[in-house]
């Protein structure tokens, strides 16, 4: 299945129904009066969170969403049906915009959360309600109200306590298999993940977190280029972020570049990024001997000590996902601040 993150939609609430214009005609009785009933009101459109879906690919080809209108008013006082709400579901995580906002209308993160958004038509008034004591056979009656119509966005954030930022190649995919039971697809080319994955990392039978591989960022990401500009936005509700450095070099990036180009990167994008929890994980340690590995760390720690309070992480761990090295230290490092921050 594809992975759709954004969509757009119109979305129609029904219309009330017209009341009625009726007078009562039975034998023996000639001037029954009016009996006119009121139009059913049009029904109204919800979104409901549901943790059962995870894209919103269903939005891509059912761009229009209609509740249905109200039936007409009918004699002898009866008051017409009203239309079925409308209910659109849609994945825990999504953020809905209407008519092109900016500001987010409503944030659905957790499941069976329901918001109504947009209200149906009332119906209107048959000709019973306007009799009165100087107008006994009264002819006039209501139309029914047209229910809110508007242009709707739908965003899905991901739901993680922690997310994967790193260049391409530097091992991301990697990690989430070691980490999770997650099984993202792994190779020696740039932008081997094309889509997020999630993996569910257990530290025992009680405790748990979730964490989130985008894919890698390129320079110029924030600005639309490459893959990762798409899914930063999936790392904006996660708890801490993991920096992951090739310590060779991925692609003739050298570390202390890579280190500078995500940083910049998550900047230009969102600097509220930065004040998230941070680990620096200088992965691929197995193909470098220790005395190189070691001058790439002392660079790095060189460098961050330079940066602003705000751009330095509050770890550095050495590992590869190869051979295991450092990942249960990175694993209890991660472990540590998100419990610290659920505490907090």
């Amino acid at each position: 299945m594809a992975f759709i993150d954004s969509v757009k939609m119109d979305v129609f609430a029904g219309n009330g129904g017209d009341g009625c214009m009726s007078f009562r005609r039975e034998k023996y009785i000639p001037r029954g009066g009016p009996d006119g009933g009121d139009g059913g009101h049009g029904g109204s459109v919800y979104i409901v969170s549901d943790q059962a879906l995870h894209t919103l690919v269903d939005f891509r080809y059912k761009p229009k969403f209609k509740a249905e209108n109200g039936q007409k008013g009918q004699g002898s006082e009866c008051t017409g049906l009203s239309g079925k709400d409308l209910i659109v579901r849609v994945p825990v995580g999504t953020s809905v915009y209407l008519n092109d906002e900016q500001e987010v209308f409503c944030d659905l993160i957790e499941h069976d959360q329901k918001i109504c958004i947009a209200k149906g038509g009332k119906g209107g008034a048959g000709n019973i309600r306007f009799k009165s004591s100087t107008n006994r056979a009264p002819r006039q009656f209501g139309k029914g109200a047209p229910g809110e119509s508007l242009h709707v966005r739908l965003e899905l954030k991901l739901l993680a306590d922690v997310g994967l930022v790193g260049l391409p190649n530097a091992g991301k995919s990697s990690l989430i298999r070691v980490l999770s039971s997650a099984t993202p697809k792994v190779g020696d080319y740039p932008f081997t993940t094309l889509k997020p994955h999630l993996g569910v990392v257990r530290m025992d039978k009680l405790n748990q977190f979730v964490m989130a591989d985008i894919p890698g960022l390129i320079k110029g990401a924030s600005d639309g280029v490459g893959l990762g500009h798409r899914f930063l936005k999936h790392i904006s509700r996660c708890s801490v972020l993991v920096q992951i450095i090739d310590v060779v070099g991925a692609d003739g990036v050298i570390a202390e570049d890579a280190y500078q180009q995500i940083v910049d990167e998550l900047i230009a994008y969102d600097e509220k990024l930065l004040e998230k929890k941070r680990v620096l994980a200088i992965n691929k340690v197995d193909l470098a001997d220790m005395k190189e590995s070691s001058s790439v760390v002392e660079r790095l720690k060189r460098l961050i000590q330079a940066k602003p309070l705000s751009q330095r992480p509050s770890a550095v761990i050495m590992i590869s996902t190869k051979t295991g090295h450092g990942i249960h230290d990175l694993r209890n490092e991660i472990w540590q601040m998100i419990s610290n921050e659920e505490d907090a």
